[in-house]
C-alpha cells in the first residue's frame, strides 16, 4: 500500500481527533467546573482497564467468589492494588459525575439545543448506576449479597409482571449462584454500553458547541481547545489523581463498609443494610415511601425526572448566575441531595424516616413546580421592574 494511499485511509481518523479534541472551539470563559467532564472520561478509562484485569482472576460463583476476592488482594501480583482501584475509582467517578450534573443545572445546559446531549448524559449515569450495583454484588460479601437481596425484591411490586421478572435477575428462585453469574455478565458488558453513550454524549456537545458559564451562544470569544484547555484538563486531572491516591494508598477501605468483608451469609441478616454512598439519596427516596411499589416508582422517577429538563424549564436565560432566585432553590436543591444521602445512611427509624420524606417532597417539587414556574415569576418581576 501506498503512502498516499495511508494517508488517505488515516485521514477521516485524524480529521476526527482534531475536531473534537485540538481545533475544536471552545468559549474562553468557561471555568474549571467543565473540566469533571473530561475527569470523568478518564475515571471510566481507569475502571475499564481495572476492572478487565480483576476479571482475569475473579471466579463468579458463590463458593469461589469471595475467596477468588482474597486470591487477588494476597497472591496476585499488585492485585490489591488493583481492587484497590477500582472500589475507591467507582466512588470518584460518581463524585465527579454528580459534580457534572450539577454545573449542568446550574448553567442550564439541558436547554434547547443541548436537549440530546443532556439525555444521553442522564442515559450514562443509570447505566453507571446499574453497573456499579451489579458490581457492588460481585465480592459477594454479606453487605453484597443481602444488597442484591432487597434491591431485586424490589422489582415484585411491578404488578403483573414483578416476580417474573425478580426470577429472571436471580436466575431461579433466590439470590444464587446463578445470580452471581448473569450480574458478572452484566457488569462486564454494561461498561462498554457506557462508552458508546459517552461518545454519542460528546458528539452531540461538540455538534451545538459546549455551553458557558453566561450562557449565551454564538462564536466569539472561542479558541481552539489545543493547548489552552489541554493544560487546564491536565491541571485538574494531576489534582484529582492526588485525591484518588491519597484514598487508594492511605484510606483505601474507608468508602467501604466492613461487613463487606465477612463472607455472605444467607442465614444472617446484617442490622442495617447499606448501599454505596452513591446510592444513598435514592436508597432515601425508596424507603421514604411507605408503600412498597411507590417506593420503586418513586426512586426510578427520581432518576428517569432528568430525562423531562429540556421540556420542565421555561426561563429563556440558561446560567443562574443570572436568575437570583433559582439560584437560591439551587443551592438548596444541593443541600436537600446531601440531606437525602445522610438520610440514606441512617436506620429506617423516627426522625430519619421523617426528614426523608420532607427531602424527598423538595426534590421532586423542584423539578415538578420550582423549575417549570420561576422562568415565569421572573419574568414577571423583570417587567414589574
Amino acid at each position: 500500500m501506498s503512502i498516499i494511499s495511508l494517508r488517505l485511509l488515516n485521514k477521516p481518523v485524524v480529521n476526527v481527533f482534531s475536531n473534537h479534541l485540538i481545533d475544536y472551539p471552545t468559549p474562553i470563559n468557561i471555568n474549571y467546573f467543565w473540566n469533571f467532564g473530561s475527569m470523568a472520561g478518564i475515571f471510566l478509562v481507569v475502571q475499564l482497564l481495572s476492572g478487565i484485569f480483576l476479571a482475569m482472576h475473579y471466579s463468579p460463583q458463590v463458593d469461589l467468589a469471595f475467596l477468588s476476592v482474597e486470591h487477588i488482594m494476597r497472591d496476585v501480583n499488585n492485585g490489591w492494588l488493583l481492587r484497590y482501584l477500582h472500589a475507591n475509582g467507582a466512588s470518584l467517578f460518581f463524585g465527579v459525575v454528580y459534580i457534572h450534573i450539577a454545573r449542568g443545572l446550574f448553567y442550564g445546559s439541558y436547554q434547547k439545543p443541548r436537549g440530546f446531549a443532556w439525555s444521553m448524559g442522564v442515559l450514562t449515569f443509570i447505566l453507571m448506576m446499574a453497573t456499579a450495583f451489579m458490581g457492588y454484588v460481585l465480592p459477594w460479601g454479606q453487605m453484597s449479597f443481602w444488597a442484591a437481596t432487597v434491591i431485586t425484591n424490589l422489582f415484585s411490586a411491578i404488578p403483573l409482571v414483578g416476580e417474573a421478572i425478580v426470577a429472571w435477575l436471580w436466575g431461579g428462585f433466590s439470590v444464587d449462584n446463578a445470580t452471581l453469574n448473569r450480574f458478572f455478565s452484566f457488569h462486564y458488558l454494561l461498561p462498554f454500553l457506557i462508552v458508546g453513550a459517552v461518545l454519542l454524549h460528546l458528539v452531540a456537545v461538540h455538534q451545538n458547541g459546549s455551553n458557558n458559564p453566561l450562557g449565551v451562544a454564538g462564536n466569539v470569544d472561542k479558541v481552539a481547545f489545543y493547548p489552552f484547555f489541554v493544560i487546564k484538563d491536565l491541571y485538574s486531572w494531576v489534582i484529582a489523581f492526588i485525591f484518588f491516591f491519597f484514598f487508594v494508598c492511605f484510606v483505601p477501605n474507608y468508602l467501604g463498609h466492613t461487613d463487606n468483608y465477612i463472607e455472605a451469609n444467607p442465614m444472617v441478616t446484617p442490622s442495617h443494610i447499606v448501599p454505596e454512598w452513591y446510592f444513598l439519596p435514592l436508597y432515601a427516596i425508596l424507603r421514604s415511601i411507605p408503600h412498597k411499589l411507590g417506593g420503586v416508582i418513586a426512586m426510578f422517577a427520581a432518576l428517569l425526572i432528568l430525562f423531562l429538563l429540556p421540556f420542565l424549564n421555561s426561563s429563556e436565560i440558561r446560567s443562574s448566575s443570572f436568575r437570583p432566585i433559582h439560584k437560591q432553590f439551587f443551592w438548596l436543591f444541593i443541600l436537600n441531595y446531601f440531606i437525602l444521602g445522610w438520610v440514606g445512611g441512617c436506620a429506617p427509624e423516627s426522625p430519619y424516616l421523617e426528614i426523608g420524606q420532607l427531602a424527598t417532597l423538595f426534590y421532586f417539587v423542584y423539578f415538578f413546580f420550582f423549575l417549570p414556574f420561576l422562568g415565569f415569576i421572573e419574568k414577571r418581576l423583570l417587567l414589574l421592574n
